[in-house]
């Protein structure tokens, strides 16, 4: 792990955005849990997600499908005899990793010890439903949530006035039965997933489609407060693409280990549609109902990470500065519509009583609008660089001279500049300013 990335995982568990799992009976490899500061920081993610791609377009609609379905679903979809992995397992150690993942696949990446020849592995979860096993129904925990909204695809036609084109959107878990060497929050056996199934005509222009909905994903990043300095699309050659697919892009972003997958979007034809109402025996064609005519709607499907989001924004934030006394400045310098808190409000001391509820004031008014943080711990130094840490965008600060000029001072996280704002300015400021 980097050096860059070992400060970035000490944060996240200082800090608490991001812990071990069950990490007082040992933990367990490649699982999280995401803190206090975490779960904001990934609800905002999904948040702009869910109104940039679903709740902002006419021709969108969202669903939340389960994470079991019938196993039929995924024979259907080929992913029970083709959702496979090659592993290696050390022969010392017998830990298994993907050689594609390994930097050196002759030497075990946890003890230096050589590896077996790769055998295929499934990468879906098996469990059982029923309480008696050996009678049980096998079924699997979802790979992917995609699947949900193609075999729902029927149901949302007849039960909305859809036509198209049209998308459905959904963001759900999804897991993995992956052995792989870490990266943090970047692969995990468990982890959540934001997809579009857009639905086209057979005979639509699908490479100026394609085109607007990479545009339309880029400008997705923009709202997080991401750098297009950072992103890389990896055209995907035809050899190394599903078969079913035409054209598919790794949307790749700069990790401290390099550029590795972040999002995608791939044009997948009418595959999906086509397997499931064959394996059905449903009839999952599109009347169109100007032309007359009916078909199987062709696919593009733009995918999005989570937690590889989280990351990148973690990443992307975390700045050292050295300052004139020699000091080092850690800072979040996330953007103010990922941030887990938009405003930290300070009374200058805790123990002068009318420093306090003219903060407490303040601090009822502006919570009401944004998600703010009450802090009167300590000196006023250490509570800066603590909202540094977090990412926190502004702090307010209610000193002696508020209780006469009825102003408070506003600190910027960036340029760490202060500046006097009256109490009745304070919405417009913020308004203006997040």
């Amino acid at each position: 792990m980097s050096d860059l990335m070992q400060k970035i995982v000490a944060l996240c568990k200082r800090r608490g955005f991001v812990f071990p799992s069950s990490e007082i009976y040992g933990g367990l490899a490649n699982s999280w849990d995401y803190g206090p500061l975490g779960v904001e920081l990934k609800n905002n993610v999904k948040k702009i997600w869910w109104k940039h791609f679903v709740q902002d377009r006419e021709d969108m609609v969202g669903i939340d499908g389960g994470i079991l379905l019938n196993p039929k679903v995924w024979e259907a979809s080929g992913h029970v005899k083709n959702f496979k992995d090659p592993l290696v397992e050390c022969k010392k150690c017998h830990q298994r990793f993907r050689p594609d993942k390994l930097k050196d696949p002759l030497k075990c990446l946890e003890c230096g010890g050589e590896f077996t020849k790769a055998k295929m592995f499934s990468g879906m979860f098996k469990t059982v439903i029923g309480p008696i096993e050996e009678e049980g129904l096998i079924a699997y925990l979802r790979p992917e949530t995609a699947q949900n909204m193609f075999v729902d695809f029927k149901n949302i036609l007849d039960s909305t006035n859809k036509k198209i084109p049209f998308g459905i959107g959904q963001m759900g878990r999804s897991f993995r039965n992956e052995i792989t060497a870490g990266n943090f929050i970047f692969r995990t056996l468990e982890f959540e997933i934001m997809e579009v199934e857009y639905f086209i005509a057979p005979n639509a222009n699908w490479k100026k489609m394609f085109e607007k909905w990479l545009k339309y994903v880029y400008q997705y990043a923009d709202k997080l407060g991401l750098g297009k300095k950072n992103f890389y699309n990896h055209e995907i050659p035809a050899k190394d693409r599903a078969f079913y697919s035409k054209r598919t892009i790794d949307i790749e972003y700069k990790y401290p280990w390099g550029l590795d997958e972040l999002w995608a979007i791939a044009y997948r034809t009418n595959y999906d549609l086509s397997c499931h109402g064959k394996a059905s025996r449903q009839n999952l064609e599109y009347f169109d109902d100007v032309k007359r005519k009916k078909y199987i709607p062709h696919v593009i499907e733009p995918t999005f990470g989570v937690d590889r989001t989280v990351l990148a924004l973690l990443v992307e934030g975390y700045t050292e500065e050295k300052l004139k006394n020699g000091e080092i400045r850690t800072v979040l310098k996330f953007n103010s519509s990922v941030a887990p808190y938009k405003i930290a409000v300070f009374p200058l001391l805790a123990n002068k009583k009318e420093l306090v509820k003219k903060a407490r004031g303040i601090y009822d008014i502006l919570k009401s609008q944004y998600l703010c943080f009450w802090d009167d711990r300590g000196n006023i130094g250490k509570r800066y660089r603590y909202q540094d840490e977090i990412g926190t965008p502004f702090c307010v600060t209610v000193d002696f001279d508020t209780l006469r000029d009825k102003s408070v001072t506003i600190r910027d996280r960036d340029t760490m500049k202060q500046e006097r704002v009256k109490i009745s300015g304070l919405e417009e400021y913020f308004k203006k300013n997040l």
